[in-house]
């Protein structure tokens, strides 16, 4: 029997892109690779890339330079490129780098084994194109191992919104939704896997509207209530959420399906009217803010994330200070903030910019109110009682750490706890990064 091919896979950003390595691996498993942590024990190594952050095409150059001793070494080693650097900037990472043997966009990474089958042959392959098929249909079904009690599951990819900083309609295309009979036979698949908890994932996943099995569409808040259903799927989860896309029915399912977890991840960007309408969000700062008014409507105890841009450009003082006030008034139990940066073909690239001095000064003063937010959260869960999705072992004889219903890290030490039990805990104490606590 021959020797199975090893596989490094280095992931970059979103949770979409880790869920995307995965079905790479499973789709390269059919060619007899087996997935190794170590690149210098690989015979191909793939980069999936991400191209929000700033510099995204130069972190992978730096990368691929790391591999050319392994490369001198082991000429028979593969190099290639996926993801969203590689959709947007294929032929000349080709024409740049030439250790890279393949490149593959987000969407046709379905075509992997045939790319590898061609490299092996001595070619150097590139596809990155919008195929008319869906990859979905064309990766290798089957039986696979036991997975973590957690995993991640695509229903929805690309955007329409076009957002004047982002890259992603040009990466991913536009919105495109997964039929629901092939989400529910892979949430299936995965809970006799294992899984206890999906997260529903999409660029703009709330945008969902997959064919029914009978005809017609769903909408996400369908889906959930569905996929609610299936015998030992005890958590539910969905990001990457736009306000303008947020049904009522989905509102309405925050409140009356226990099993959608009561977390919700909802980018706003900016507290300015201004700087909205600039962003090309479609929504003002008001909208936003009834909008949360009716989802803790729904679910009281709901803990907020979101995201946000300081320093786009035309951002003056008081538009920075009205993204303060508005952070002041919703109150956020996490929140992701980044000093706005140029992504090359976006409306906004070719705006002047706000000073660099100025921009890194009003990012320190809204982590430093958006840390506060998030440790007071925190700090408000000692002497609750939640359920904790127990994930792996802690840095200690005994602890196993996991995620709450607010997904909240929590450690909790006690020999009785194997992975993939879902307890009820008493949180005790609250750390920088986590909670520690006992079970009830």
């Amino acid at each position: 029997m021959a020797e199975a091919k090893k596989l490094f896979i280095k992931t970059y950003g979103c949770q979409m892109n880790v869920y995307d390595s995965e079905r790479m691996a499973e789709a390269l498993g059919a060619s007899g690779y087996q997935v190794t942590g170590m690149p210098e024990d690989a015979d191909m190594i793939l980069l999936n890339t991400c191209h929000i952050r700033e510099k995204a095409a130069e972190k992978v150059y730096s990368e691929l330079g790391r591999f050319k001793p392994l490369k001198a070494a082991n000429p028979d080693l593969k190099i290639g490129v996926a993801g969203c650097v590689a959709q947007a900037e294929g032929a000349e990472i080709m024409r740049r780098q030439p250790l890279v043997d393949l490149v593959v966009g987000p969407q046709t990474y379905h075509r992997l084994p045939a790319m590898e089958a061609a490299v092996r042959a001595g070619a150097r392959a590139v596809d990155t194109e919008f195929p008319e098929e869906d990859k979905f249909e064309h990766l290798p079904k089957g039986p696979r191992a036991k997975r973590a009690p957690a995993a991640f599951l695509t229903v929805q990819e690309g955007c329409d919104k076009f957002c004047a900083f982002c890259v992603v309609p040009y990466t991913r295309g536009a919105e495109v939704s997964r039929p629901v009979a092939r989400l529910l036979a892979e949430a299936q698949g995965l809970v006799e896997r294992g899984v206890r908890e999906i997260t529903l994932l999409g660029q703009n996943v709330n945008a969902y509207h997959g064919g029914g099995p009978e005809g017609g569409t769903w909408g996400l808040a369908r889906l959930i209530r569905e996929l609610a259903q299936l015998e030992g799927l005890e958590r539910i989860r969905y990001t990457t959420s736009h306000p303008n896309d947020m049904e009522d029915d989905l509102i309405a399912a925050h409140g009356d399906e226990p099993r959608l977890m009561p977390y919700l991840h909802l980018p706003v960007q900016s507290g300015s009217d201004r700087i909205l309408k600039a962003m090309n969000r479609k929504h003002t700062a008001e909208d936003y803010l009834r909008l949360i008014e009716r989802l803790r409507a729904a679910r009281p105890d709901l803990l907020l994330s979101g995201d946000f841009i300081v320093g786009f450009p035309g951002e003056t003082d008081q538009d920075f200070e009205d993204t303060l006030a508005l952070v002041r008034e919703v109150g956020y139990g996490q929140a992701y903030s980044f000093k706005y940066s140029a992504r090359p073909g976006t409306p906004a690239a070719e705006r002047k910019g706000v000073d660099d001095a100025v921009a890194s000064e009003r990012l320190q003063r809204l982590q430093a109110l958006l840390g506060q937010q998030q440790r007071a959260a925190q700090d408000a869960m000692v002497g609750r009682v939640v359920h904790v999705l127990f994930e792996k072992p802690g840095r200690i004889a005994g602890q196993m750490v996991g995620k709450s219903d607010y997904l909240h890290a929590v450690h909790v030490t006690d020999p009785r706890i194997l992975r993939g039990d879902i307890r009820v805990v008493r949180i005790t104490e609250s750390g920088p990064n986590s909670l520690g606590g006992v079970l009830v």
